[in-house]
């Protein structure tokens, strides 16, 4: 797994909640910033740990979209009823994505 990746993860999870500081939130998106696509599936699977109760301003749209550039699906099995809203959002858009035809 790559430092970048790493730090991130070490740093928590979950991402902060709306309730968090703004420098946490801006320092937070910054490390994710700093992660270059794709990801590795290992990679993937740490970073959906990370996944908070809230958007964090952003950050977690910025955050699912790249667990999205490793391979698909993050999520091999449908998470429970109460999981994180994130969860059921990166499993549906699974789920749902179109094909890719040049594959």
């Amino acid at each position: 797994m790559r430092r970048e990746v790493q730090t991130f993860v070490a740093d928590g999870p979950p991402l902060p909640d709306w309730d968090a500081a703004e420098e946490e939130i801006d320092r937070r998106g910054t490390q994710l910033e700093a992660i270059t696509k794709p990801v590795t599936g290992e990679e993937a699977a740490a970073l959906v740990r990370c996944l908070g109760p809230d958007d964090c301003y952003g950050v977690a749209w910025t955050l699912l979209h790249l667990i999205e550039t490793g391979p698909n699906p993050a999520l091999n099995a449908k998470p429970v009823p109460d999981a994180n809203e994130w969860h059921h959002r990166l499993y549906d858009r699974a789920l749902f994505e179109e094909p890719d035809p040049t594959t």
